[in-house]
C-alpha cells in the first residue's frame, strides 16, 4: 500500500511538472498548475510570485490580489512567500462534472502600475469515487420458457470519475443458469446484462440470487455492488420487442411543451391480451426526467413538459419499458438517447475587474484603464464574443488581452479643459444568428492636472480717478479666470512692485481682487499711476498671469486762483487820456486743468469809474476819455475778480490803486524835482528805451513766426508728423468738429512697470465755439479768411472731456496762459507778447485763436498780434500781423 502512495505522487509531481513547462512556454503572462483533487488545506501548488517574476517584497505595496472566474475561493496565495496554496477542499466531480478537462482559472492584479496575469490551475482527477448503482436490490421477471441465450438487460453502474478512474468492469458469483454478458457502447462505456445459459425450472428454483459487483480502473480500485433477485414464472413466455436496443434523437434546446421527440414501438409475438403493451419510463431514471418528458402509455410517443436547456443539461439518456399485459406480463427494454443541440438564448456577460479613475490628464498613451471581462453560456460561434467602444473618435480603445479579458487603454491625450468626462458604452457580440449583444455603461472622469495660467479678459484697463478721493477707496476689481478645477483654478492677486513701490498708493484684495486708492490722489502733483497686478493659481507648480493698470486721475476744481502781487503795484496817470487806454493788467494762475484753469476776469460791483477789464485777458482800460479836471480826483482802487470756470466756481480779488494826476501837476512834480537836484530825464529815457526794446521785440518775434510758418509749410507738403522733444509743446485735434486740445508737461508720472518718473500730460479737450474760416492748402497763395471780430475771444464749449487714448502718445502741449503771451512747453522758450490797445471790434493782440474752417482736418492755428504799445491812438494802433500754422 506505501509503495502504490508514493508511486502515485511521483506520476503527480512529473505530471506537474510538465504542465509548469508547457505554460511556461506559452509566455505572455500565463501560467499552468496542476493539483489533485481533496487536496488539504495548506497544499502547495506553485511559487507563483517567482514563476510571475515579481519580487515577493513589492506584493503587498503593489496591491498584489488574486481573484477565480466565477468559483469559490479554492486557492489562496501567501504574501509573504509569494506561494499559491489550496485553501479549501476540491472536488473535482462537483466542480466539473464528467468534463475530461477541469481547470480553475485565475486572474492575478498587480497596482502600479496594473498588471494582469493569467493561471491556471488543471485539477487532476483522483480515484475517489467507487462505482455505485442508482438502487440496492434489482428484481427480474423471467419466465422459465425462455430460450438459453435470452439476454437480460441490467442497470449500469456510474462512477463520477474520469479516464481510468471511471473504467468500469463488471462480474457476477458463479451459477448454474446465468452467465454476465458485458457490451462495450459506442461512447467507450460498458454495459453489462445476464444471458441465459440453460432453460430455468420454477420448480426446481423459483427464485435466484445473484451478487453484480462493478469496479473501476483506479489505484487503489473501488468496487460498488448491486444485489439480483431473478423470480421465474411459469406464464406469458413472449416479451415485447423493440425493432432497436438504443434510439438516438436531437432537438433544439428551449423547446415548448408538448414537443414531439420520437415514438417508440414494441412487439409481441404472444395472442390475446399478452399481446397489448403499454410504454413506461423504468422505475431506475432520476425524478428529473420524468418531469422534463412524458410517454404515451399506449402510444409510446414521447413530449416535452419541462424546461430544456443546453447549458444545463445537453444530453438525456432514458430507460424505456414495454411490457404486455399476460400473466405473468413480460417486458422489453430500449435506451433513447436525446442530445440537446445549443441555441443563441445567452446573452453576453459583462464584468468590470478594475477600474483605475480618475485618469490624470497627462497621463500617458498606453495607460491601462479598465479591466473588462466578458462572457457568454452558449458554446461554439454562440458563445464567441467580441467587444467594441462607442461613441468613437473618443482617446480610449479596448485590446484583447486574454480569452475574454479586454483592457480599456489611453489611445490619446487629455484635455480636462474641453472635455472633464467621458461616459463610454462597452458593447458585446456574440457571433450566433441572430446574433446577440450586451452593453455596460463605464463613466471615466478625468483628473485636472494645473496645465492652464490665470487668464485676464484683456491685456490691460484703463481707470479714472476723480482725485481727493476718500483713503482705502475701491476703485476698480481685476478678475482673472482659470480653467482648470478645485485649488488649481484658485486665484490670488498682488501688485507686482518690484521695481516701483507703490504700496503707499495702491493696494489690491488677494482672494477678490479689488484695487484700493490708500490715500487721496492729488491731480496736481499725480494724473497717472501704472501698474501690473499678477494673478496665481494654487496648483503645484503654480502658473501666473498679468494685467496692466492705468489710473488716470481727474482733476477737480479744488484750487483757486492765484494772483501775481506784482499787478497789485501803484500805477500813475497823466490825464488827459483817451478811452480805451491800457492801464495794467492783471495777472492770475490756476493750478487746476481744463475747465477748472480757465480764468475770467470782472469788475467788482463796488467799482465805479471810467474802467473795463478784458474777460480773459485781464488787461484793465478806460471806457472812455479822462481830462484833466478828472485828475483832481487823487488816487482810485480797482478791485477785479478773478474766477475760474470749475463747479463750485472758485475766485481771487486782486486791486490796483491807480493815481490820476493833472499835466500841470506833472510839470510841477518835474519842477520841484528840478529845485530838489533831480531831473525828470531818467524818466523820459526810460519810457524811450522800454519803447525801443517793445518795439524790437515785436519785430524779433514776427520774423520767428515766418520763419515757423515756412517751416511748418515745408513740413506740411512732407506729409511728415510734427513731433516735439522733450519740453516742447504739442497739438491734438481730437474730433471730426474741429476740437482742439492743449497741454503743459509740468508734472510727472509713477509707472509700476519702469520704475521711472516720466511725463506727465495734462491734457484738455473741447470744441471752440467761433466761427470757421477756410484755409487753403496751397502754401504759396498764403490765403486766410477771418470771420470772428468779437473783442473777447469765445469760451471753449462745455463738452470738454479726458481722452485716455492721447494718453500714451503726448510728449507736450502749447498752453495759453495769457492774452498776449505764448508759452512753449516748460523750459522751453519763453516769449512775452507786447499789449497794445485796440478797437472793441478786434481781438487782442497777442491772442492765439483755436483752428476754425470747414473742413475736418483743418488743424490749423492762427497767431494774431499788433505793434507795441503806443500813447497816441490812431491807424497804427489797429494794425496787426495773421500768421497761419497748419499742424499736421
Amino acid at each position: 500500500m506505501v509503495i502504490m502512495r508514493i508511486e502515485f505522487w511521483v506520476r503527480r509531481r512529473l505530471l506537474q511538472l510538465v504542465l509548469l513547462h508547457t505554460a511556461w512556454e506559452m509566455g505572455s503572462g500565463q501560467l499552468h498548475y496542476s493539483v489533485p483533487e481533496e487536496s488539504q488545506h495548506g497544499t502547495f501548488v506553485g511559487r507563483i510570485a517567482q514563476d510571475l517574476g515579481l519580487e515577493v517584497s513589492e506584493l503587498v505595496p503593489r496591491l498584489f490580489r488574486m481573484e477565480s472566474q466565477g468559483h469559490e475561493d479554492y486557492f489562496k496565495v501567501n504574501l509573504q512567500n509569494g506561494i499559491l496554496f489550496v485553501n479549501s477542499r476540491i472536488d473535482r466531480e462537483e466542480l466539473c462534472a464528467k468534463s475530461p478537462l477541469c481547470s480553475i482559472h485565475l486572474e492575478v492584479i498587480v497596482d502600479k502600475p496594473l498588471k494582469v496575469f493569467h493561471v491556471e490551475v488543471e485539477i487532476a482527477d483522483i480515484n475517489d469515487n467507487a462505482p455505485i448503482f442508482s438502487v440496492t436490490e434489482q428484481t427480474l421477471i423471467i419466465a422459465e420458457s425462455r430460450l438459453p441465450y435470452s439476454p437480460f438487460p441490467l442497470e449500469s453502474a456510474s462512477d463520477a470519475d474520469i479516464g481510468s478512474n471511471a473504467l468500469l468492469t463488471y462480474k457476477i458469483n458463479p451459477n448454474d443458469y446465468f452467465k454476465l454478458n458485458v457490451v462495450t457502447n459506442e461512447d467507450h462505456t460498458k454495459s453489462a446484462g445476464l444471458e441465459l445459459k440453460k432453460p430455468l425450472d420454477r420448480e426446481d428454483i423459483s427464485v435466484h440470487h445473484l451478487l453484480l459487483t462493478a469496479t473501476d480502473g483506479g489505484k487503489p480500485e473501488l468496487t460498488g455492488t448491486v444485489q439480483l433477485v431473478i423470480n421465474v414464472l411459469d406464464v406469458n413466455d413472449n416479451a415485447p420487442l423493440f425493432n432497436q436496443s438504443v434510439y438516438k434523437v436531437r432537438i433544439p434546446e428551449n423547446p415548448v411543451n408538448g414537443t414531439h421527440i420520437i415514438t417508440l414501438n414494441a412487439t409481441d409475438l404472444d395472442e390475446g391480451i399478452s399481446k397489448d403493451v403499454t410504454y413506461s419510463f423504468s422505475s431506475l431514471v432520476p425524478l428529473k426526467v420524468k418531469h422534463t418528458f412524458q410517454i404515451g402509455d399506449s402510444t409510446g410517443e414521447i413530449k416535452v413538459i419541462g424546461p430544456l436547456d443546453y447549458e444545463d443539461i445537453n444530453l438525456w439518456e432514458i430507460q424505456v419499458v414495454a411490457e404486455d399485459k399476460g400473466n405473468p406480463p413480460l417486458a422489453g427494454h430500449c435506451k433513447v438517447v436525446i442530445e440537446i443541440l445549443d441555441m443563441n438564448d445567452n446573452i453576453p456577460q459583462l464584468s468590470l475587474k478594475s477600474l483605475s479613475v480618475p485618469v490624470p490628464e497627462d497621463s500617458p498613451q498606453g495607460t491601462m484603464v479598465a479591466l473588462i471581462s466578458i462572457s457568454d453560456r452558449d458554446s461554439g460561434p454562440n458563445g464567441q464574443v467580441s467587444c467594441s467602444l462607442w461613441p468613437s473618435g473618443i482617446p480610449f480603445k479596448l485590446v484583447s488581452t486574454f480569452k475574454n479579458y479586454y483592457s480599456l487603454m489611453l489611445e490619446e491625450t487629455l484635455d480636462r479643459e474641453q472635455m472633464a468626462e467621458y461616459v463610454l458604452v462597452v458593447m458585446a457580440h456574440d457571433e450566433g444568428i441572430p446574433s446577440l449583444s450586451a452593453s455596460s455603461t463605464l463613466v471615466v472622469p478625468i483628473g485636472d492636472v494645473n496645465d492652464n495660467a490665470p487668464a485676464f479678459a484683456q491685456p490691460s484697463y484703463t481707470v479714472f480717478v476723480k482725485e481727493n478721493n476718500p483713503p482705502g477707496a475701491h476703485i476698480f476689481t481685476v478678475s482673472a479666470s482659470d480653467p482648470d478645477v478645485a485649488e488649481n483654478s484658485l486665484v490670488s492677486y498682488w501688485i507686482d512692485d518690484k521695481l516701483w513701490p507703490l504700496t503707499s498708493y495702491i493696494s489690491v484684495h488677494s482672494e477678490s481682487g479689488k484695487v484700493y486708492a490708500l490715500q487721496p490722489l492729488d491731480y496736481e502733483e499725480l494724473k497717472l499711476l501704472e501698474f501690473q497686478v499678477r494673478a496665481k493659481d494654487a496648483g503645484l507648480p503654480s502658473l501666473c498671469g498679468n494685467v496692466t493698470i492705468q489710473v488716470f486721475v481727474v482733476d477737480e476744481n479744488d484750487n483757486a486762483p492765484e494772483v501775481s502781487r506784482a499787478a497789485e503795484s501803484p500805477i500813475m496817470l497823466v490825464v488827459p487820456i483817451k478811452a480805451g487806454h491800457a492801464v495794467g493788467k492783471i495777472h492770475a494762475l490756476d493750478a487746476d486743468s481744463g475747465y477748472n484753469a480757465w480764468l475770467r476776469y470782472e469788475l467788482h460791483e463796488a467799482n465805479n469809474g471810467p474802467w473795463r477789464v478784458g474777460l480773459y485777458s485781464g488787461e484793465i482800460s478806460t471806457t472812455r476819455a479822462l481830462d484833466e479836471a478828472a485828475g483832481s480826483g487823487g488816487s482810485q482802487n480797482i478791485l477785479v475778480l478773478v474766477k475760474d470756470h470749475g463747479k463750485p466756481v472758485l475766485s481771487a480779488t486782486a486791486t490796483l490803486s491807480v493815481s490820476l494826476v493833472a499835466s500841470t501837476q506833472a510839470i510841477q512834480a518835474d519842477a520841484h524835482l528840478v529845485r530838489m537836484g533831480g531831473s525828470p530825464k531818467p524818466q523820459v529815457e526810460n519810457v524811450n528805451v522800454y519803447l525801443i526794446i517793445a518795439i524790437c521785440s515785436v519785430s524779433s518775434l514776427f520774423l520767428l513766426v515766418v520763419i515757423v510758418y515756412i517751416s511748418l509749410r515745408c513740413r506740411c507738403q512732407a506729409k511728415e508728423a510734427m513731433v516735439y522733444g522733450p519740453g516742447t509743446a504739442t497739438l491734438v485735434c481730437a474730433s471730426e468738429v474741429g476740437s482742439w486740445s492743449y497741454s503743459n508737461r509740468h508734472s510727472h508720472i509713477l509707472a509700476g512697470v519702469s520704475g521711472e518718473a516720466g511725463a506727465k500730460s495734462d491734457l484738455m479737450v473741447f470744441t471752440p465755439n467761433v466761427p470757421v474760416f477756410a484755409m487753403n492748402g496751397d502754401a504759396g497763395n498764403g490765403k486766410e479768411l477771418i470771420s470772428n471780430s468779437s473783442d473777447e475771444p469765445k469760451p471753449p464749449n462745455p463738452d470738454w472731456r479726458y481722452s485716455a487714448s492721447l494718453r500714451a502718445g503726448m510728449q507736450g502741449a502749447v498752453h495759453m496762459e495769457e492774452a498776449g503771451g505764448l508759452r512753449v512747453g516748460p523750459g522751453g522758450p519763453e516769449q512775452q507778447w507786447p499789449t497794445v490797445s485796440s478797437a472793441t471790434t478786434e481781438p487782442e493782440a497777442g491772442e492765439v485763436s483755436p483752428p476754425v474752417g470747414a473742413g475736418v482736418n483743418s488743424n490749423s492755428w492762427t497767431f494774431k498780434y499788433g505793434p507795441g504799445n503806443s500813447k497816441q491812438p490812431g491807424p497804427e494802433s489797429k494794425k496787426q500781423t495773421q500768421v497761419s500754422f497748419l499742424l499736421r
